[in-house]
């Protein structure tokens, strides 16, 4: 067991995450033990079996039941790390949520018009969602607090790692250029002055003007402003977490608009596609970057 290196996938019961822990453990030049989570412990070991039935020797991954949003439930999975594994290779931060209801019935009935972008920003603009203050609120307690909170708890693991890896994923309309509130996109721009209290500022600052009914008048993108800012606020964490561990391998992902049930399935990419960058970082040499945003395979800008 101490000879693999131990790779954790956050939401890896479907989508992405699942198809990251099936292309890790598919990855025949790297001994990966993957230990796949998910918040619902049944659908978690769901995807389990469904590992099994594509004939992944049973002794490559494990599944340990992980609510990111719960601070006794990332407490026992930490103990269980360390317990089991003492050391921590690889963390993919895949766990996320939209912070929006969607009408269904008008999702499945959108049919892009000729000429019509066909990405993840057209079908974000379109008017069939709504985001509350509570769903804002969740998305970020999800999105980003959710992966701040198991990285600081899974970092004592990953030192004792000899090739550290952590993968944070984000997406496209989380880069500054889509933050339309000038001062918060100011900050997060400021590398030189970027920290844990600046990325607290400005999700802080959010959250009161989505509570307060204000986030159209300060210049936030709605509907989809919690996810925006989720996003942003996370590659954000990606550049604070790489400077200050400087021996990790650590970046953020966008796997672009990718065909899952998050997307209802209207993405431009396959989860085997969208997946397959992840999984490129994870397993990068030592050489490899550091603090960068990379869209699939290839470095973009933040």
């Amino acid at each position: 067991m101490a000879s693999k290196r131990i790779a954790v996938v956050t939401g890896g019961n479907k989508g992405i995450g699942f198809e990251i822990c099936k292309q890790l453990l598919a990855s025949s030049s790297h001994d990966v033990l993957v230990v796949v989570t998910a918040r619902d412990e049944q659908k978690g070991l769901q995807a389990l079996h469904k590992l099994k039935t594509l004939g992944l020797s049973e002794n490559t991954f494990v599944f340990r039941q992980l609510d990111v949003t719960d601070p006794s439930s990332i407490t026992s999975f930490a103990d269980f790390i360390g317990t089991q594994f003492g050391k921590l290779d690889i963390l993919v931060n895949n766990a996320g949520i939209t912070g929006i209801f969607v009408d269904e019935g008008s999702v499945a009935s959108l049919k892009p018009q000729p000429g019509e972008d066909t990405g993840v920003k057209t079908y974000m603009a379109k008017q069939v969602m709504l985001q509350t203050y509570e769903t804002a609120k969740d998305c970020i307690q999800t999105n980003y607090y959710g992966t701040k909170h198991v990285t600081e708890a899974l970092l004592p693991f990953l030192c004792l790692s000899s090739s550290p890896r952590i993968v944070n994923i984000s997406s496209g309309v989380g880069k500054l250029e889509k933050v339309e509130d000038k001062k918060a996109s100011q900050m997060l721009s400021d590398v030189d002055k970027l920290t844990e209290e600046v990325v607290e500022e400005v999700v802080t600052r959010f959250l009161c003007n989505a509570k307060d009914g204000l986030l159209e008048e300060k210049g936030w993108n709605a509907p989809l402003s919690a996810y925006i800012v989720s996003k942003a606020v996370i590659n954000a964490y990606t550049r604070i977490l790489a400077n200050k561990y400087a021996s990790f391998r650590i970046n953020a992902f966008n796997p672009g608009f990718t065909k899952t049930d998050m997307t209802h399935h209207k993405g431009t990419y396959t989860v085997e596609e969208g997946a397959r960058g992840a999984v490129w970082l994870a397993l990068m040499p030592d050489e490899g970057p550091s603090g960068r945003f990379f869209f699939q395979m290839e470095e973009t800008t933040f």
